[in-house]
């Protein structure tokens, strides 16, 4: 007689939440229990430390955070925090390799905003998130979510894969298409949430044309920076894309044409983002 073969039971998610750099970070774990053991809090914990220790360095809203103090001229970029030349070299990198459409130093000074949110939040899923899906280790996914950009990671023997919905600027509430995240990172840039607060170095003006863009990308850093790149490129210029090393990505113009691209290749320009699956 055959035995009867239970189907395995879906995971459940625990969650925990908190407002660091001015923004709402979640940390969500998939696992059999639906709480977490005293490794998995202590990863979490961490990982939420890191982060606040991070904003302390690098906010421009933080009088005495070190890019604060290095804009008044009271610190020098060698006595500051190791991470901020870190990020510096990064971010002159960046300038070069998306050709002036990003820069930190349009407005005269160094300000890293606009790269460090992913390139710290990247670190700190990596560095304290991402051990905790070793195999047999009980957890099937963990992921961190960031003002909704996000680090993903799933144990190598489980069959568990994210499913983010990408919103539609358009009509809120609603999703315009769904990526699937094994291990990898999306972020999204845009006007949608905050209005025109994304400048395009170029000119000093708020970038125009583009009302959201998502990338999926390895790193939550690369797809951060190439997401905002998208945003002051505009809707017409795809010449950026073939070189990113993104997966994929998603970009909606102001008037509703849509461009999507896979391994650096566009693959369809529509008119109605309602028909984009």
């Amino acid at each position: 007689m055959a035995g009867v073969v239970e189907a395995p039971r879906p995971p459940k998610r625990v969650v925990r939440v908190e407002e660091i750099m001015g923004m709402p970070i979640s940390i969500h774990v998939l696992n059999g229990a639906g709480e977490l053991d005293p490794e998995s809090e202590r990863a979490v914990a961490a990982c939420f430390a890191e982060l606040r220790e991070i904003d302390q360095v690098f906010s421009t809203y933080l009088g005495d955070s070190d890019i604060s103090r290095i804009a008044r001229g009271e610190l020098d970029l060698g006595d500051a925090d190791p991470r901020v030349a870190e990020v510096e070299a990064a971010c002159r990198a960046a300038e070069i390799e998306t050709r002036g459409l990003f820069s930190a130093w349009w407005a005269g000074w160094f300000d890293p905003t606009g790269f460090v949110k992913g390139w710290s939040v990247e670190n700190a899923a990596h560095r304290h998130l991402g051990p905790l899906v070793a195999p047999a280790n009980g957890i099937m996914a963990v992921g961190i979510n960031a003002g909704g950009d996000m680090q993903l990671f799933s144990a190598p023997d489980s069959d568990w894969q994210w499913n983010v919905g990408i919103a539609d600027p358009r009509r809120p509430g609603e999703v315009i298409a769904t990526v699937q995240v094994v291990d990898g990172a999306v972020a999204t840039s845009g006007s949608a949430e905050r209005g025109s607060h994304i400048i395009d170095p170029r000119t000093g003006a708020p970038a125009r044309g583009v009302q959201s863009a998502s990338v999926v990308h390895d790193s939550l850093a690369q797809a951060d920076l190439w997401a905002t790149t998208a945003v002051v490129a505009g809707f017409e210029n795809r010449s950026w894309i073939a070189q990113t090393g993104t997966r994929t990505g998603i970009v909606i113009a102001e008037d509703g044409r849509v461009t999507r691209w896979l391994d650096g290749t566009p693959i369809d320009v529509v008119r109605t983002p309602s028909s984009v699956g």
